[in-house]
């Protein structure tokens, strides 16, 4: 088991590149099973999901050829149209395959996911409107098997904000006969971002980043070239890195018009934020000023991003109010930085703040990847040694994150 060791109390400095969005690589690389033709995509992040996925897609029969950042992805010999749990239960994400699989082959048998521990995120939004689109589904073994001859158009509402239900949903109907209306449809970049891959494949796709989707459907799609967008979530953790250590950094790569809630919270923490094409750089002079946060889906605060600014409340000056209001189970983290020193009372969803002078140095163990985040950055400003155990969570959504903050002066490596 890998973990990782920081040694406390320097300050990051200079230039760190931000890589391409896990949360915008994933479903992109299923929309490769829309179609025959290849899809070259570029930017894309070396981690530990992004694998995962080629490994999936390569057993159902994409071939792929793989560069540095890059990889093109040919469906036109796909022969296997199932997703075994050994490959879902690490990842949730994998549930997106179903989507293009009944839409193109007519048929998938997909086992009910895994992934992060982090509370319910029932997969029962994707399997009602698929039933809407006319597809038959049964739930057996702990598999979801879909058929329908040809999807049809449909008018869906959901009834609760889901990424992966929008991107599901938006990828099937782009080969179904008709028109899909995705009503309350998520809202965020890599929605987006998907929806530009979709429509340089030859989809037909307008609304993408509001809360209404249309999508009439087409033949076939073929293929395309795409360039996956900048993490913003990796651009949030390193901005906070830098706020908690009183550090310098500027962010290359990276876009500033999908972080704004992020960026006010830092501006209103008391650090001096720059923004260029391509750039942001923060600069933090003093001890950070504790900031109340409330999760909410896209545009409002990511939920994606509590972890790391609950992390730099601790060290805040002040005390800070944090609600979570997605994710049930995300407070796991807490538990973990009251063992470095950090005072923090939860009540249900919401966790109290007091921010301390000075955490101290101890072993803490990661329960999910944005909670193994949160100790990195206050093992950051820990004084002595933090050890963080479970870093595998890390590395299923953070490409080499030690070696990018060793870059900017950080005192961190990986041990076994």
């Amino acid at each position: 088991m890998q973990k990782l060791a920081i040694q406390g109390g320097t300050k990051l400095r200079g230039e760190v590149r931000i890589s391409g969005a896990k949360n915008a690589a994933l479903p992109i690389m299923c929309a490769s099973l829309l179609t025959a033709d290849e899809l070259h995509l570029s930017n894309l992040p070396d981690m530990h999901d992004v694998k995962t996925m080629e490994k999936l897609l390569a057993q159902m029969g994409v071939q792929i050829s793989a560069a540095s950042q890059a990889a093109t992805f040919n469906g036109s010999q796909v022969d296997k149209l199932e997703a075994p749990y050994d490959m879902v239960k690490t990842m949730r994400a994998a549930i997106l395959v179903l989507g293009p699989l009944v839409a193109r082959f007519g048929e998938a048998r997909v086992s009910l996911p895994g992934g992060c521990a982090i509370g319910s995120r029932p997969v029962d939004l994707h399997i009602k409107g698929l039933q809407a689109m006319g597809a038959e589904i049964h739930i057996e073994h702990g598999y979801i098997h879909a058929t329908a001859k040809r999807l049809k158009g449909a008018h869906i509402s959901f009834d609760l904000v889901s990424v992966t239900g929008t991107e599901n949903l938006m990828m099937a109907a782009t080969l179904a006969e008709g028109e899909t209306v995705l009503e309350n449809a998520a809202r965020e970049p890599e929605v987006v971002d998907l929806a530009n891959c979709l429509i340089a494949m030859g989809a037909k796709i307008k609304g993408a980043g509001s809360d209404t989707i249309t999508i009439s459907g087409v033949a076939k799609l073929h293929g395309a070239s795409h360039r996956v967008m900048p993490d913003r979530i990796e651009s949030g953790t390193f901005l906070v890195a830098a706020a908690a250590t009183g550090g310098n950094i500027t962010l290359t790569e990276a876009r500033a018009d999908i972080l704004d809630n992020v960026l006010d919270k830092l501006r209103e923490a008391g650090a001096k934020i720059v923004v260029s094409t391509g750039r942001i750089n923060i600069d933090m002079q003093l001890r950070p000023t504790a900031v109340n946060l409330r999760t909410a889906p896209y545009p409002a605060f990511p939920t994606d991003m509590q972890a790391q600014f609950m992390a730099l409340n601790t060290i805040a000056e002040g005390s800070a109010i944090v609600v979570e209001t997605i994710f049930e189970n995300r407070f796991m983290h807490v538990q973990e930085l009251r063992r470095l020193g950090a005072q923090i009372d939860v009540e249900g969803n919401t966790a109290i703040i007091k921010g301390v002078a000075q955490l101290e140095g101890a072993t803490v163990m990661a329960t999910d990847l944005r909670a193994s985040a949160s100790l990195v950055i206050a093992g950051l400003v820990a004084q002595g040694e933090t050890i963080v155990d479970r870093i595998y969570h890390l590395d299923r959504g953070y490409e080499h994150i030690e070696a990018k903050l060793v870059k900017l002066g950080a005192n961190i490596s990986r041990i076994k």
